[in-house]
């Protein structure tokens, strides 16, 4: 890993960049040409595209039309890099709110709507619930109060689905469902390259 003044002296070789630029990301590939990541989508500000070029770690496989000037030379911005070295992804999915959010596909596991989402226990905290993948789920405000400390049957409710921990490989396929904002063109066929071909 570099430290932080080479990182520094690296940025600051080129010639003062238009704000413009911070708008080229790369989008990064592991050496079998998928992302590191679907959500979020694994992608680099284009300075570490180009500083990983130089490294020798990356491969571009698709370019900007935008140049950027160091005193020596000028350079197309990476818009797709694939890593030279297989980055093995990690195998345990860390239990957070997003990630909740996520593996519940940002709607209610109580009514399937998909605004004003937070996460409720489905076994009550008073009643020694827990706080884990099998006993938390999102949950959209109206359902959260109506269920509040009650059992579900005792709210007269049901789970869509019984919460359990997620696969690292199942968070990631749920991930490319729901795709960012912003998606370069050059990045497209990387990004659905593994998805069944619709008939």
């Amino acid at each position: 890993m570099l430290d932080h003044s080479e990182d520094a002296d690296f940025r600051t070789s080129f010639v003062r960049e238009p704000a413009s630029l911070k708008h080229y990301p790369a989008l990064v590939l592991n050496a079998d040409y998928r992302p590191l990541s679907y959500y979020p989508l694994s992608l680099w500000p284009w300075q570490e595209a180009i500083k990983a070029v130089f490294l020798d770690r990356v491969e571009i496989l698709a370019q900007y039309d935008e140049v950027v000037r160091s005193q020596r030379a000028e350079f197309r911005i990476p818009s797709v890099v694939v890593l030279k070295d297989y980055v093995k992804p990690q195998k345990r999915v860390a239990f957070t709110r997003f990630n909740l959010f996520l593996r519940d596909e940002f709607c209610c596991q109580y009514c399937g709507s998909r605004g004003d989402l937070t996460f409720d226990h489905v076994l009550p905290r008073s009643r020694g619930g827990i706080t884990s993948w099998e006993n938390v789920v999102a949950a959209c405000s109206p359902c959260n109060l109506k269920k509040a400390n009650k059992l579900l049957r005792q709210a007269g409710m049901q789970l869509r689905k019984p919460p359990r921990q997620p696969s690292a490989e199942e968070m990631r396929n749920t991930g490319r469902r729901f795709p960012p904002n912003y998606l370069h063109d050059s990045w497209i066929d990387f990004l659905y390259w593994d998805a069944e071909l619709e008939e």
